[in-house]
């Protein structure tokens, strides 16, 4: 009989044994892969079409993300307002998102309507038709947008410095002008979406509690389509040549966005998972060095982060922050000056066993439910990781040592390798 009067044992995160459950995959008859996880619950799942369409594949700015914005809006049978009103009947909930390497079609529905939602989203991959109408309203409120935007500091600071980093012709570097919007035409659309999306390559991802046919459903409404395989062109770095930078974007600002990068390497260099944990200790949690310093010592920033990006090919390591407008070189300096003792000073046994514990806890938040699960083997599968790459970073927050993190430090944390931009 258990004891109540006995509490459990404490167990510090670390000591969790984690593990990432395992997805189904199989084959349509037209060769897409389908990645699934059956697990949950609640009645309702997730499905994501993921298509070789991001800022990466397209020729002409703007091309990819408009395209992939319109997708919703008209196709040879319904309109815009008929294909919302289709989707909110069945309390569905159908988004699109594009990103530099890709660009997504995600569904999140109950379960019991997979049978009536399937031919719709078909409709839209196959038969979209880019109306005019609609692509000039997409247009004027996407400029709209981006005028208000440029006006924010911190906006600009994330333009710029990956500008830097990697170069304006650089799928990671080139950023949208209004007169890219004028130059786009309703021709560039459906060329991209004949080529990309029609006669492109596409992965599905699904997770919830899955029906029992849910492999026939998928090849039924998904297995005639076209599966090519897309090649993602190479393209060179050309990074600035000057370190350091200042941009006025408003004199009256009394605010600065700080942001500190550098060139880094991507998931699939031994290097990246070990950092990782350093960059968490540097700046990747409320205690880490960079919070504990500059704001809760100085003062100068409600907050400040430093993170790796998420990039397949090219990457980097950003610091950024918020900062008063006459404290922004005094953060600068005690940004290297926290990189300078981790170079130098092994970091403590308690201070390493709190961001273990930090990591391991985060980590276990995130395998919360189905959509975390498959989150993470989407990621994994689309970056072209093995299957163990979970285990892996598991394995190294829990054996890291202090004198590997010193070493990553020395090796990565020179302030001679940092691009630095200030913009007020």
């Amino acid at each position: 009989m258990l004891d109540r009067t006995v509490p459990p044992p404490i167990v510090d995160a670390v000591n969790f044994r984690l593990q990432l459950q395992p997805y189904q995959k199989y084959l349509l008859r037209n060769g897409v892969e389908v990645y699934a996880v059956n697990a949950g619950t609640e009645e309702v799942l997730q499905i994501e079409w993921v298509f070789d369409a991001g800022n990466w594949q397209e020729q002409k700015n703007l091309q990819a993300a408009v395209t992939n914005n319109l997708l919703k809006n008209g196709t040879e049978t319904k309109t815009a307002f008929e294909i919302n009103e289709f989707f909110d009947y069945y309390g569905a909930y159908l988004n699109r998102n594009c990103y530099t390497e890709t660009a997504v079609l995600s569904l999140h529905c109950l379960t019991k309507h997979i049978n009536e939602l399937l031919p719709a989203v078909k409709e839209l991959i196959a038969q979209s038709v880019f109306p005019q109408k609609e692509m000039d309203i997409a247009i004027q409120n996407m400029k709209q947008k981006l005028e208000v935007n440029l006006k924010k500091s911190s906006f600009v600071a994330g333009r710029l410095i990956d500008v830097y980093l990697f170069g304006e012709t650089h799928p990671y570097g080139r950023f949208s002008r209004q007169e890219d919007f004028d130059q786009l035409t309703r021709e560039d659309l459906v060329a991209f979406y004949e080529r990309q999306y029609k006669n492109g390559g596409f992965k599905i991802f699904i997770a919830g509690k899955l029906p029992e046919n849910i492999d026939r459903l998928l090849d039924t409404w998904f297995g005639d389509l076209l599966n090519g395989k897309s090649v993602d062109q190479p393209f060179a770095i050309h990074p600035a040549e000057q370190k350091k930078y200042q941009v006025i974007n408003d004199e009256k600002n009394n605010q600065g966005s700080l942001r500190i990068a550098r060139p880094f390497v991507n998931r699939h260099h031994p290097d990246f998972l070990k950092c990782q944990v350093l960059n968490v200790v540097f700046g990747g949690y409320f205690g880490s060095r960079l919070m504990a310093n500059i704001r809760e010592e100085k003062g100068y920033t409600y907050g400040i982060h430093s993170y790796l990006l998420n990039n397949r090919y090219d990457n980097g390591w950003m610091i950024a922050s918020e900062v008063g407008r006459d404290v922004s070189e005094a953060a600068i300096t005690e940004v290297y000056r926290e990189m300078e003792l981790l170079r130098k000073e092994p970091i403590d046994a308690e201070e390493l066993l709190l961001v273990k514990n930090f990591m391991m806890g985060s980590i276990l938040g995130d395998l919360d439910g189905p959509f975390h699960i498959i989150a993470r083997w989407k990621n994994i599968i689309l970056n072209g990781l093995e299957d163990n790459f979970f285990d892996h970073s598991i394995r190294n927050i829990k054996t890291i040592t202090a004198e590997t993190l010193l070493e990553m430090a020395d090796k990565y944390l020179r302030p001679e390798a940092f691009y630095e931009l200030t913009v007020i």
